[in-house]
C-alpha cells in the first residue's frame, strides 16, 4: 500500500493501509477495532481478521483466521471493524480482567452496547474464545442476592471485621437501610445491579448516602457482587469503618 502526497500517515490512515493490504473480507478486530471504536486509547500492534481461507503475512500486523458474519461487522470511521460486542469478546482473550472491565464500563459510557445486550450478544457467542471470561465479567456486575442470600453472606464478613449482628431492614433517616449498627453509627446499603444503573437510580443511591452523613452516620455501599465474590475486600472496608467510628465516638 502507498500513500501518496501525504507527510505523515494518521492512525486511521495506518489502520487503512493495514485492512486494505489483507485483501477481501478482511476488517480490523481485537485491539485495532478498539481504537477505531474509541474504546482503547494508545498505539498497539494492529490486528486484523480475515476469512479463514486467507493467508496474509505482513509485517507490523497480527493476522487472525476466522470467520466474521455480517451481524458482526460494522464501519467506523469508514473503516471496516467488528461489532462492539465481537471486539469485546476478542479482546476477552487478550486483556487482564481489570483491564477488560475498563473497555467494557468505557464501551458502555460511548453508548456503543449496554450490558444485557452484550450478554445477548455473548450467549450467541458461546464455545467462542473469549465469550467464557466476557459473561463472567457481566455475571459479577450484573449479580443479585435476594435479601435472606444476601444478609447470610453478609453476616459472616461483619462478624470476621469485628462487628456484632446488625439491625436489618431499619428506617434510618427516612430510609429503609440493609445493616445499621446504632451504636456505632454505621450503615451499610447494598446494590444489587452496580453495572449501569439509570442515572436516576445513581442520583437516589447519592441523597441517601447524603442524608446518612449529614445525620454524623457512616454510610458504606457494596454490590452484591462484591459480598457474593469479594469478601476481603468487604471485610477490610468494614474493618476501617469500626476503627474509624469507634474512635470518632
Amino acid at each position: 500500500m502507498y500513500a501518496v502526497g501525504l507527510p505523515d500517515l494518521t492512525l486511521l490512515g495506518e489502520l487503512s493501509a493495514a485492512v486494505l493490504a489483507c485483501g477481501p473480507g478482511a476488517v480490523l478486530s481485537h485491539i485495532s477495532a478498539a481504537e477505531v471504536l474509541g474504546i482503547v486509547v494508545g498505539w498497539r500492534p494492529i490486528e486484523v481478521t480475515v476469512p479463514p481461507s486467507r493467508t496474509p503475512k505482513l509485517p507490523g500486523i497480527i493476522v487472525h483466521r476466522r470467520s466474521v458474519p455480517q451481524h458482526e461487522r460494522g464501519v467506523c470511521h469508514e473503516l471496516p471493524v467488528t461489532s462492539p460486542a465481537r471486539t469485546l469478546c476478542d479482546l476477552a482473550c487478550e486483556l487482564p480482567p481489570a483491564e477488560l472491565e475498563r473497555v467494557v464500563n468505557e464501551a458502555d459510557k460511548l453508548d456503543l452496547i449496554d450490558p444485557e445486550a452484550l450478554r445477548s450478544a455473548i450467549e450467541a457467542m458461546r464455545g467462542r474464545p473469549g465469550a467464557r471470561a466476557l459473561r463472567g465479567l457481566l455475571d459479577r456486575h450484573t449479580f443479585t442476592l435476594t435479601d435472606s442470600e444476601l444478609e447470610r453472606r453478609f453476616k459472616p464478613i461483619a462478624r470476621a471485621a469485628g462487628l456484632p449482628l446488625p439491625e436489618t431492614q431499619e428506617r434510618v433517616t427516612g430510609f429503609r437501610v440493609d445493616f445499621y449498627w446504632r451504636e456505632l453509627g454505621l450503615v451499610v446499603e447494598t446494590d444489587g445491579l452496580r453495572y449501569h444503573r439509570t442515572p436516576a437510580q445513581q442520583a437516589a443511591a447519592l441523597k441517601r448516602d447524603q442524608a446518612h452523613f449529614r445525620a454524623d452516620l457512616t454510610p458504606l455501599r457494596f454490590s452484591h457482587a462484591q459480598i457474593a465474590f469479594e469478601a476481603d475486600e468487604v471485610r477490610s472496608a468494614l474493618e476501617a469503618a469500626v476503627r474509624r467510628t469507634s474512635a470518632d465516638r
